[in-house]
């Protein structure tokens, strides 16, 4: 494969860095992932970018130079053209639920459900609701710090309130 810098460069950003099947991203694997011909270059691929996507080796391996020759093949999901949204539902254990004939071949064929990537998905969303539990105190933090400020404030009020007060019951007191 002789791709350039340049359009190396171009596939690992516009990728966001991660396998655009898995979803797994380079400082999750320690390095730069690997870049796979969707329609291989075997069965007439070619190096356009249109035809690159960023892939974990995994996922490189498993879909290896798969290209539908038959109309009754399956072809695979091509993320650069479809969103997961359109053929996956995430569910709650971390596995990938398919919702299309191309998704179900899609996750058997790059085995997507793989045990580690499951617990991967899984951890992810751990963090991912950790740091949305951590903003929310923070914003619950912060209210309750204005909160006393204003409290302090209508403290503060009151015992002006209280000292006019005894000022003028001992006004009062003098003119009675």
């Amino acid at each position: 494969m002789t791709i350039s810098v340049q359009s190396l460069a171009e596939v690992r950003r516009r990728a966001g860095y991660a396998c655009e099947y898995c979803g797994v991203q380079e400082t999750d694997t320690g390095g730069e992932l690997t870049v796979d011909h969707f329609q291989p270059q075997a069965h007439g691929g070619t190096d356009d970018l249109s035809n690159l996507l960023y892939c974990c080796h995994r996922c490189n391996l498993y879909k290896a130079d798969y290209w539908p020759n038959q109309p009754s093949d399956i072809p695979l999901w091509n993320p650069r053209q479809e969103s997961a949204d359109s053929h996956f539902v995430r569910l709650l254990d971390g596995s990938l639920y398919p919702i299309t004939r191309v998704s179900g071949f899609t996750i058997g064929r790059l085995r997507l459900n793989r045990p580690a990537l499951v617990a991967y998905r899984r951890r992810k969303q751990s963090e991912s609701e950790e740091f949305k539990l951590l903003a929310r105190y923070r914003e619950v933090i912060a209210l309750l710090e204005r909160l006393q400020q204003q409290q302090a404030a209508l403290l503060e009020d009151h015992r002006a309130l209280l000292e006019e007060q005894k000022r003028l019951l001992r006004l009062l007191g003098r003119i009675g």
